[in-house]
């Protein structure tokens, strides 16, 4: 280490006389010392064909580089040696140092043999046991699955949908992304979409089968809604009645009436609370009425939860907007009459049902859609009302359908359903119907009277007269007659107040619960058609065709007066069925509707009377109007004709109201008067003497004393009346028989006493008065005499009555 090591020489470059060479090699030197890419220089020497001079370049650069190496070693080199002398000193140390740990390291290793195996043990154990946890976690993770699965299977057995889904749910958000199995992952990968559309295939199938229950459910329900508005309606009906009832009571008798108020507790099943279902969805319906919505409202929240709310919203309003237009189908077969009930029903079911999803389904249908589903089946059933209400012919038919239409409205109305167009429908036929109606009571009418056989009704026991008297009050007093009772009508007086009762009823059924709330005034107006033109027009028919006896006019004339005071009656009836008070009703009250019947029955009765008169009056041709002395107790016409008014009133007080009776007597002792003036103005009789008129003058005497001792009947006014009908008779006796027959020239007394005469008749029959003294030969031994005062204010009489002529 010490000897002398030879350097090594280092041979001085040679310099390259070309300056260009020397150039490239300063350059070259430069880019190595600067690190830079030799590239360039490289393709530059390949370029100009000269590679060697680059070699050159390069070896030179690297000999000028050993030069400083050495310089560099050789300043290091002493310290080196020294460094090494260290070491060389330190050998020993490290000799024993070696030996030192060897036996350390022998040592070691016996004592750490059993430590390492102890230890690979160790590693190996917690290797496994890592292994086991897992395995154990992913066994665990398997188990929740598996128990997820499990449980899936078991809802989807028990078509617990919903349940089963979030279970799916679960394991999808759960465990899909950690299984650890590989198999477990394809599984749930395949099965899950394959359960969620088997659970949207079989709550879609609930949903179909829901759809087609509902329509009979819907029917069912809308029967029985409608069928609880007829109750409540009959129930007011009833309490109706009883007001009715209490008031007429009240107003015929002054005794204290007790009025109570009857509460009744009604369970409407129709807004009853939704029971609720085994799923706990809300099935908005009643267990009375078998209203479930379960199915509807569980296949919504599974399509909510699989995500396909709008498009079950969607399907759900299409399915239910093609069955309402299956609704409106009217069957071509069936009369509507028969159908009517089922078609409305049917419809009314729905909207009840849509009612209630709208109010529990929370957005499942909106307000607007239903609304829009409403004015469809508004339009089609106005449709189908205008189409059915134009064939009809038959009134009863009309109102059949009224009725059930209006009981639809006010079913409807409760659910907020607006229902005027229906009612406005009815209104717009109110006058067919009562057309009809008219028509239908006309036939009715025509046939009760055609069967009349003008005889006194016979009546055995009290339901009787209730039924046929009591019912329509028109009895004469408020006492019960003994029975057998025979009643002043005959047979068509209650048979035609029944059908004008039943018109009135059935105008009222009709214009009731129709959105009209005053409608008296209408069915006052048909009434009035009623009596007027049917009831009057075929009494007149009837009058005029089949009255040919003096029984059958006076029956007539006693039917007329009993039809007088129904009338009183009708018009209360339909006030009260109105609502209308009767206060009110009696102030718009108009005339006696049938007084033209009346008073042709009365003079048709008064005309064959007068024809039974003429008979009896023909005596007159018997009268000896030259008699010399008046006659004893009246001349014989006179005598049969007082025989005959009086029997004519002991038999027809039995049954003409006394009113009645007293203008059939004025009209026949007037048509008395009539023929007495007529015979001394007729041709007849020539001449009279003053006894004959004393003989007429005691026959209207006997008239009077008739008219008079009517009194007992009537009343003295009346009687008066009867002698009033005397009066022309009477005046022109009066005339003839007095002293001063020149005072009917007087205004004041013609007035007074000879109102009744006519100047003309005056005259020609104060010229057939013959004076006594107006004798055969009479001239001749009364010549010389002065002359009768009387007959000379007579002559003064008929002279100036000429001139007046």
């Amino acid at each position: 280490m010490n000897s002398s090591k030879t350097r090594r020489k280092v041979a001085p470059a040679t310099e390259n006389g070309d300056s260009a060479d020397k150039l490239d090699q300063l350059l070259l030197s430069s880019a190595i010392c600067n690190g830079e890419d030799l590239g360039p220089f490289v393709r530059k020497a390949f370029a100009a064909g000269h590679p060697e001079t680059l070699l050159n370049h390069l070896r030179h650069f690297s000999r000028s580089k050993e030069s400083e190496i050495e310089e560099v070693c050789k300043a290091h080199y002493q310290d080196f040696i020294m460094a090494v002398d260290d070491l060389r000193s330190l050998l020993s140390d490290v000799e024993s140092l070696k030996s030192s740990l060897s036996n350390s390291n022998t040592q070691l290793q016996a004592v750490a043999v059993p430590l390492l195996t102890s230890l690979d043990s160790f590693v190996e154990a917690r290797n496994k046991c890592q292994n086991i946890t897992l395995a154990i976690d992913s066994l665990r993770t398997c188990i929740q699955l598996m128990e997820l699965c499990s449980r899936a299977n078991f809802h989807l057995s028990q078509n617990n949908f919903y349940m089963a889904l979030k279970c799916v749910d679960s394991i999808e958000i759960g465990f899909e992304s950690k299984t650890p199995s590989s198999t477990l992952r394809r599984m749930l990968d395949k099965q899950i979409p394959a359960i969620r559309s088997h659970i949207e295939r079989r709550i879609n199938k609930e949903f179909g089968d829901w759809l087609v229950e509902i329509r009979i459910v819907s029917r069912n329900l809308g029967q029985l809604a409608i069928g609880q508005a007829s109750a409540a309606r009959q129930r007011e009906e009833e309490l109706r009645i009883k007001q009715r009832q209490a008031e007429e009571q009240s107003r015929l008798s002054l005794r204290d009436c007790i009025y109570a108020l009857e509460e009744e507790e009604e369970d409407d099943a129709l807004n009853g609370i939704g029971d609720y279902g085994k799923d706990g969805y809300v099935n908005g319906g009643s267990g009375t009425l078998g209203f479930d919505l379960t199915p509807l409202y569980r296949a919504y929240h599974i399509h909510q939860t699989l995500g396909l709310e709008d498009r079950f919203k969607q399907y759900y309003f299409e399915n239910r907007k093609l069955q309402l237009t299956s609704d409106f189908q009217v069957s071509s077969m069936t009369p509507f009459l028969e159908s009517h009930q089922t078609f409305f029903a049917q419809i009314a079911g729905f909207f009840i049902v849509e009612d209630r999803v709208l109010r529990t389904g929370g957005s499942l249908i909106s307000k607007m859609e239903v609304e829009n589903l409403w004015d469809t089946a508004m339009s089609k059933m106005c449709s189908v009302l205008e189409d059915q209400f134009s064939r009809m012919q038959t009134a009863n038919h009309l109102l059949l359908i009224k009725d059930y239409v209006s009981l639809l409205g006010v079913t409807l109305r409760q659910y907020g359903y607006p229902v005027d167009a229906l009612l406005d429908v009815l209104s717009k036929h109110r006058d067919k119907y009562h057309e009809l109606l008219l028509s239908d009571c006309r036939k009715q009418i025509s046939e009760a009277l055609a069967a009349d056989k003008f005889e006194q009704m016979y009546m055995k026991k009290e339901y009787e007269y209730s039924m046929n008297v009591l019912s329509f009050q028109i009895q004469t007093s408020n006492i019960i007659p003994a029975f057998p009772y025979i009643a002043p009508f005959s047979s068509t007086v209650p048979d035609c107040c029944r059908i004008v009762r039943s018109f009135i009823e059935d105008s009222v059924s009709f214009m009731s619960y129709g959105g009209q709330l005053d409608f008296y005034d209408v069915v006052k107006k048909y009434l009035d058609r009623l009596l007027t033109e049917v009831l009057g027009g075929t009494l007149l028919k009837l009058i005029n065709s089949s009255i040919h006896g003096v029984t059958q006019a006076m029956q007539m004339a006693a039917n007329m007066a009993v039809f007088e005071r129904a009338c009183d009656f009708f018009f209360r009836h339909a006030a009260q069925l109105s609502g209308i008070s009767l206060r009110i009703a009696e102030r718009g009250r108009r005339q006696f509707p049938l007084t033209t019947a009346r008073d042709v029955a009365e003079e048709m009765l008064a005309g064959l009377l007068k024809q039974k008169v003429d008979g009896f009056m023909m005596l007159l041709e018997n009268v000896n109007w030259m008699a010399d002395e008046a006659p004893q107790g009246g001349n014989e016409y006179v005598n049969e004709v007082i025989i005959f008014l009086e029997t004519l009133v002991s038999t027809a007080q039995q049954i003409l109201p006394v009113q009645v009776l007293k203008r059939v007597l004025q009209d026949v002792l007037s048509h008395i008067s009539e023929l007495i003036v007529g015979a001394l103005n007729g041709e007849s009789v020539k001449r009279f003497t003053v006894n004959a008129i004393m003989g007429v003058d005691i026959d209207i005497r006997l008239l009077e004393s008739f008219a008079e001792n009517q009194a007992s009947l009537l009343s003295d006014a009346d009687a008066n009346d009867l002698k009033t009908a005397l009066a022309e008779a009477r005046q022109l006796i009066n005339l003839l028989l007095s002293n001063h027959p020149e005072n009917f020239l007087n205004p004041v007394i013609r007035e007074r006493s000879f109102n009744a005469l006519d100047y003309r008749k005056v005259v020609i029959i104060s010229e057939k008065l013959r004076d006594p003294s107006d004798r055969l030969f009479g001239t001749f031994g009364s010549r010389g005499s002065k002359q009768n005062p009387k007959k000379k204010s007579l002559d003064s009489l008929i002279k100036r009555l000429r001139d007046v002529n």
